[in-house]
């Protein structure tokens, strides 16, 4: 496959700045222009910069965080990628938040502490009003439904880089099925996968650890995406969801689905 850009972030971020700012523009996805009046050129709003770069020379990631106005506390959209030591490109985290939705503080805990996210520690009483209010673990907004469009603008950057995949590792189990959903396959992590869908059906393993006296394991939650992946969150497995890796090859659909007839 022809690049035309360099072939990693690190020899991206070494370039001068008016070329990077150019490349890494790219992967801002039309609907922050079009919904949202960001300024193509400018990437202001109201005279306002709000999309923000972060790419060091001599680095070997990027960062880019777009607010919807300056004195926002979270991003619309905040990406974060990185080259593997192999010379691959990961995707290591995208977030997009529906601003006009409630906040949950699930990010930090009674004392103020962060929990990035609930992986270092947990905020119960947030986390249990955002999954009563239908988000997923880890989110603090809802989303605005947009990693489907998302995608497409990943595989043209990566194209354009001369790579015919990129990779991405699943923080959550719900973020595995969407990634699923979307054409990924597995690196690491597809037996488990196939596994935890298993042990959830009545019966299974899983599904026997559920119970109506605990909060994120209600007997109900096997049937759901989200019901799982709160279960799971809360150490229904008997450790964290890690160790699960990701890639999508650029116009391929893997097809997959460890959990069929799914409901969200």
């Amino acid at each position: 496959m022809d690049n035309i850009w360099p072939r990693s972030i690190r020899e991206i971020n070494d370039l001068p700045e008016p070329q990077k700012r150019d490349i890494y523009r790219t992967l801002l996805p039309d609907w922050l222009f079009t919904d949202y009046g960001v300024d193509y050129q400018t990437l202001t709003i109201d005279g306002q910069l709000v999309v923000y770069f972060r790419y060091p020379a001599g680095s070997r990631a990027m960062e880019i965080t777009v607010k919807r106005c300056t004195t926002d506390i979270d991003p619309m959209l905040y990406l974060n990628m990185a080259d593997t030591f192999n010379n691959q490109l990961m995707v290591l985290l995208v977030v997009i938040n529906d601003l006009n939705s409630p906040r949950f503080n699930i990010d930090v805990d009674e004392h103020g502490n962060p929990t990035h996210l609930g992986t270092t520690g947990r905020n119960l009483a947030a986390e249990e009003a955002a999954m009563k209010a239908g988000l997923s673990p880890g989110q603090i907004r809802a989303g605005l439904r947009s990693f489907k469009r998302a995608v497409p603008v990943f595989e043209e950057f990566v194209r354009k880089m001369g790579h015919d995949l990129f990779l991405i590792e699943p923080l959550a189990y719900h973020n595995a099925i969407v990634f699923e959903r979307y054409g990924f396959n597995y690196i690491r992590g597809y037996r488990e996968m196939v596994r935890i869908n298993e042990e959830f059906r009545p019966g299974g393993e899983l599904y026997l650890r559920l119970s109506p006296d605990k909060v994120f394991r209600q007997p109900e939650a096997w049937k759901s995406v989200r019901g799982r992946s709160w279960a799971i969150h809360d150490g229904i497995l008997g450790h964290p969801f890690t160790g699960f890796q990701m890639y999508k090859r650029i116009g391929i659909n893997a097809g997959l689905n460890t959990f069929p007839n799914a409901i969200w």
